[in-house]
């Protein structure tokens, strides 16, 4: 299909989306933010401000364990704020470890959480203390803009520097195209650090042009990026806008190949919403690939819908368009062609854990963490030992895209010491006392504070997974490496289309059961059953873990077996 001319990217259609207009009125994400977050007469914003601090990393939230409660007393819900860094690659280093720690005990929920994103959020953040959040995250040379909106998100990349001797050359791209895209807008500066005002007048009295790739109005919705090295997806590559595949030749970089189009999330009862992966177009060199990203997010910013923000992802974009008239398009723009795809593959989107040696004789420790949350329990206080380990400066800290946590570069003569304060806490390093099930899950926060949220998710899952236990223990599948997820809403925050068994919840208490992606990310699952409760959902796995464990091939995953034996029979 032949694309339309664009539309010039700084006027809106009057038919344009709430949001579309929103952005219009903005200032480039100023707003009236400043003058709302002092309003002392309510903890929330206006709803127009609701969606402009996403832009600013932040997300409104209530507490819907009180909600009902709060609304037979006559009171506002129970209002609060999660804040996401931008943390490209998910590095930080030991001192800012700490005073990210002292953050969530000092302004939030005595929390923090590693997301599928590879970034950090703090949880109940009063609005009244936003800006002393934000300061004190300036401090630790840390922001969290673009953690959220209609922008370049966090640019995720493989952290773990024993998977490949490359590493060290490939992992800081995500740093440069993270800055390469980051918004122009100085909103942020003013708004929380107190910059001054600048001149934002050239000659003549027109508004100077804040925004170079954005514009005024941003793209039309979310865009994510992600770089890994195979023969390891553990960045689920397939699930981004914009996936960059490491190709390496007698162990010198060469470049990337690129994919385009890849999302997850899809909207119940409209069936013009899908998941899609991304579609691998070429191949481009390291000198080449800000370029290409730049004008990718270029197309997009031009060509994607600001109607119908339930179409308006690059992957609706691609389909519309097609992906010959892209690829014409995105050659146009670079004044160049993108190279024949150089041939890889992939073997697992799974996390690497335990304890692993580079080739310069350091150590690193991937720490498997229950859906991202480091907190202290009374039977397990992991992250009073995290804040040991980092006042000790023992290593740095690598967060994943699958909710772990990787400690690197730890010298031999440490290692030691890092166990002993992981096992006082009561952590057990080694992962292999966990069924593989558990090992490899994942979960969106979902309810309570989530406002998409149907249904359970992070507070849910963990008991699921005890109960799907008994099956794995009676078939002698506990170590068997079978890949389950879960979110509370269709939204794909947990990347549930790309699991093995995939849960989306539906109501409280029920989920749509997805069977039957691969082990490597590069197929999605199948809807197996709509509207499950747990009895359901346990009874259609056991009969399934039943068979794969009497008639699986040698080395089938458990997403093949169900691929081969159940959805195409």
């Amino acid at each position: 299909m032949t694309a339309p001319i664009p539309k010039e990217w700084n006027v809106i259609a009057p038919n344009g989306s709430a949001v579309e207009q929103i952005k219009d009125r903005s200032d480039y994400l100023r707003g009236n933010l400043a003058e709302d977050f002092q309003n002392p007469l309510t903890a929330a914003v206006s709803e127009a401000n609701v969606q402009l601090v996403k832009f600013h990393g932040f997300y409104q939230q209530d507490d819907r364990d009180l909600r009902v409660q709060r609304q037979e007393k006559k009171l506002e819900p129970a209002h609060s704020f999660m804040i996401r860094l931008r943390v490209p690659g998910g590095e930080l280093s030991a001192e800012q470890w700490l005073k990210m720690d002292a953050i969530s005990d000092t302004y939030g929920n005595h929390t923090l959480r590693i997301t599928t994103r590879q970034a950090l959020q703090f949880h109940g953040i009063i609005k009244f203390e936003i800006k002393k959040t934000i300061q004190a995250m300036q401090a630790a040379a840390l922001d969290s803009i673009s953690g959220c909106g209609d922008v370049n998100r966090n640019v995720m990349c493989t952290p773990d520097p024993s998977l490949s001797p490359l590493h060290a050359e490939i992992f800081p791209w995500a740093q440069k195209i993270s800055e390469h895209l980051l918004p122009r807008s100085r909103a942020y500066h003013e708004i929380w650090l107190d910059e001054p005002a600048g001149k934002r007048l050239v000659a003549g009295g027109e508004t100077e042009e804040v925004e170079p790739l954005y514009g005024k109005h941003y793209l039309p919705r979310k865009f994510k990026i992600a770089i890994t090295i195979p023969p390891y997806n553990d960045m689920d590559v397939y699930a981004n806008d914009i996936g960059l595949i490491a190709i390496a030749e007698h162990g010198k970089l060469q470049g990337f190949n690129v994919a385009v189009g890849g999302g997850l999330g899809m909207t119940f009862g409209r069936e013009d919403t899908y998941a899609r992966l991304a579609s691998v177009i070429g191949f481009c060199t390291p000198e080449q690939v800000l370029a290409v990203c730049y004008h990718i997010v270029g197309i997009q910013r031009d060509f994607g819908n600001r109607q119908d923000r339930k179409l308006s992802r690059f992957k609706y974009t691609l389909d519309q368009y097609g992906l010959t008239w892209f690829k014409q398009e995105l050659n146009t723009r670079l004044g160049f062609e993108l190279a024949a795809v150089r041939p890889f593959e992939f073997i697992t989107t799974g996390d690497r854990l335990g304890w692993s040696e580079t080739t310069n004789g350091l150590w690193h420790l991937g720490l498997r963490l229950e859906y991202g949350r480091v907190v202290d329990t009374a039977a397990q206080s992991l992250k009073s030992a995290l804040v040991a380990i980092a006042q000790a400066n023992l290593c740095s800290f690598r967060m994943t895209g699958n909710q772990n946590l990787v400690l690197v570069n730890i010298k031999p003569e440490h290692k030691a010491t890092v166990e002993q304060l992981l096992k006082q806490s009561g952590y057990n390093p080694d992962a292999s006392h966990l069924s593989g099930l558990r090992r490899h899950s994942i979960a969106c926060v979902a309810l309570n504070t989530c406002p998409q949220a149907m249904a359970e998710a992070e507070r849910y899952l963990p008991e699921l997974i005890t109960k799907l236990e008994a099956s794995l223990d009676r078939y002698g599948l506990r170590q068997a490496e079978i890949k389950i997820r879960m979110t509370g809403c269709p939204n794909g925050c947990g990347r549930s289309v790309l699991a093995e068994i995939g849960l989306i919840g539906k109501s409280p208490g029920r989920y749509n059961l997805y069977l039957g992606a691969s082990f490597n990310g590069d197929r999605l699952n199948t809807l197996y059953r709509e509207n499950q409760d747990e009895a359901a959902i346990l009874s259609t796995l056991d009969g399934l873990f039943a068979a794969y464990a009497q008639t699986r091939r040698q080395q089938e995953s458990f997403g093949d077996f169900v691929q081969r034996t159940v959805l195409t029979s």
